[in-house]
């Protein structure tokens, strides 16, 4: 699947006091019409049962210019503190969002499901901000740019 050219996401949840996050490209539109996207999590992710139990998750689209953020929420050793280092704000939902994101996309639950070593999460959006740049892709096992 690595050959397969994929935005580059970080997907973020809280529930309660807790906050986390993860790096991901296993997102896609699901409609148009409500707005909804798909996002597959891994189970032993840390931020899965955040979003399990928020019912909320955040998709922060990234530009090159947030590798250092992708690569930081990749690594599962890393606490959520050290992940979120940098410019993040609080959605008025209270889901972390990357302050200058090329996209985030607020989602609200509406169906899930587990297959294999992941939970599938449907997200009906609920708010879009936007904001400016080329996104940030990974192909081959590398970060690459679009020029």
């Amino acid at each position: 699947m690595g050959l397969v050219p994929a935005a580059v996401t970080i997907i973020t949840a809280r529930h309660g006091a807790l906050r986390n996050g993860l790096t991901a490209t296993a997102v896609t539109s699901v409609s148009a019409e409500p707005p909804q996207l798909l996002i597959c999590v891994n189970r032993q992710a840390s931020a899965e049962p955040l979003i399990d139990g928020a019912g909320r998750f955040a998709v922060n689209i990234l530009t090159p210019a947030h590798e250092d953020a992708a690569r930081r929420f990749a690594q599962s050793k890393l606490s959520a503190e050290e992940r979120f280092a940098g410019g993040w704000i609080d959605l008025p939902s209270g889901v972390p969002a990357l302050a200058d994101a090329l996209a985030v996309f607020d989602c609200r639950v509406v169906q899930q499901s587990r297959l294999g070593t992941h939970s599938l999460f449907i997200g009906e959006v609920l708010e879009i901000a936007t904001g400016a740049g080329e996104p940030l892709l990974y192909h081959a096992g590398r970060y690459r740019t679009l020029a």
